[in-house]
């Protein structure tokens, strides 16, 4: 059974009405718009009812709104970065040589599960992984740089590789 089945209904039509002006709001002055506030702060609701904390809100509700909502904003910001840098990369690219829209959303979307991907590695994982496949750079030549052993350098990039194969699955 799942959360939204455990939890009455009346609860969750509590906690939306109690709560959603006020979260829409909030996000509103931290995104500078109500469009994209409106969809946080469903997205919000949807993941409040899905959780299984849900049954745990006890008296203040908002702290756990307010911690979804946070992850979400920096999900979408972090996404903003990442499509206006494709976009700026787009722009290099002859208007004849550009990909469709669908395509392009396709790019976006791969490129953003990547760089989640990335930010999930632990910092020397990330940076080994990086100096890899950015720089091109041998696993002794990176041994080199940094004075690790190559084995732990291997690690750390088999480690990476097993995370880029997981988000392709």
């Amino acid at each position: 059974m799942n959360a939204i089945e455990s939890t009455p209904l009346a609860t969750i039509e509590t906690l939306y009405s109690h709560h959603h002006g006020w979260l829409k709001t909030w996000l509103s002055r931290k995104l500078g718009n109500s469009f994209d506030a409106a969809d946080l702060a469903q997205d919000t609701f949807i993941r409040l009812m899905t959780s299984q904390r849900i049954a745990a809100l006890g008296n203040e509700p908002r702290a756990l709104i307010t911690h979804i909502a946070k992850g979400l904003l920096i999900d979408h910001w972090r996404r903003r970065q990442v499509q206006q840098a494709y976009l700026d990369a787009l722009a290099q690219v002859p208007e004849h040589h550009a990909p469709s829209p669908e395509t392009s959303l396709i790019i976006v979307e791969t490129l953003c599960a990547i760089d989640a991907m990335l930010c999930s590695l632990p910092a020397r994982t990330r940076e080994l992984f990086l100096m890899a496949q950015l720089d091109g750079l041998t696993l002794k030549e990176i041994s080199t740089r940094t004075q690790m052993p190559v084995i732990t350098i291997r690690r750390h990039i088999t480690r990476a590789l097993v995370a880029c194969m997981a988000i392709a699955a």
